[in-house]
């Protein structure tokens, strides 16, 4: 059972959550409620509640429960962060960065050449596991509202004046 299976199983019927749930808790993270919520930081009283169906979750939960079982699975696969940009400003970008904290971190490219392209692009970058999102502010608010992951905004403005100086003198 995978996240997927987690959140068909919410939208096809009432109680699919929680036996969802429970199936990928004791099947696939082979852990305790207790565990989970240990691992994760998650509220124990909030989750028996939903686990014995007096309250069914909130998208805010569900997106939480998501997250937290995405960074449980890929736990022992690659850390990386996702760049959704147009190819050509892929050009140059390094393959990793080192980091103190998490150690060697990959940098994984999502190229796109339209605005939908980026939104599906920064969802499928978190189904992926990614820890972090860099994108462009046309779309930054947008991806912001969609994933519950870090977006971070690239602002060229260093570019755009190198090229406005560029152009000033071929005019």
């Amino acid at each position: 059972m995978t996240v997927q299976d987690l959140i068909s199983s919410m939208l096809r019927d009432e109680g699919g959550f929680q036996k969802a749930f429970n199936d990928i808790l004791s099947n696939e993270l082979k852990m305790s409620l207790n565990e989970f919520c240990r691992t994760t930081g998650m509220s124990q009283s909030t989750m028996y509640k939903i686990l014995e169906e007096h309250r069914e979750p909130n998208l805010r939960t569900v997106r939480q429960i998501i997250k937290a079982i995405n960074r449980i699975t890929t736990k022992d696969s690659e850390k990386f962060m996702a760049v959704i940009a147009s190819p050509r400003f892929m050009e140059g970008l390094p393959r990793s960065v080192d980091t103190e904290a998490n150690g060697q971190i990959s940098i994984r490219e999502y190229p796109v050449s339209t605005v939908e392209d980026a939104i599906i692009a920064a969802v499928r970058a978190e189904r992926d596991g990614a820890l972090a999102l860099i994108c462009a502010p046309i779309v930054a608010n947008t991806i912001e509202k969609i994933i519950s992951i870090k977006v971070y905004t690239v602002f060229p403005l260093d570019s755009v004046i190198t090229l406005v100086e560029e152009i000033k003198n071929d005019l």
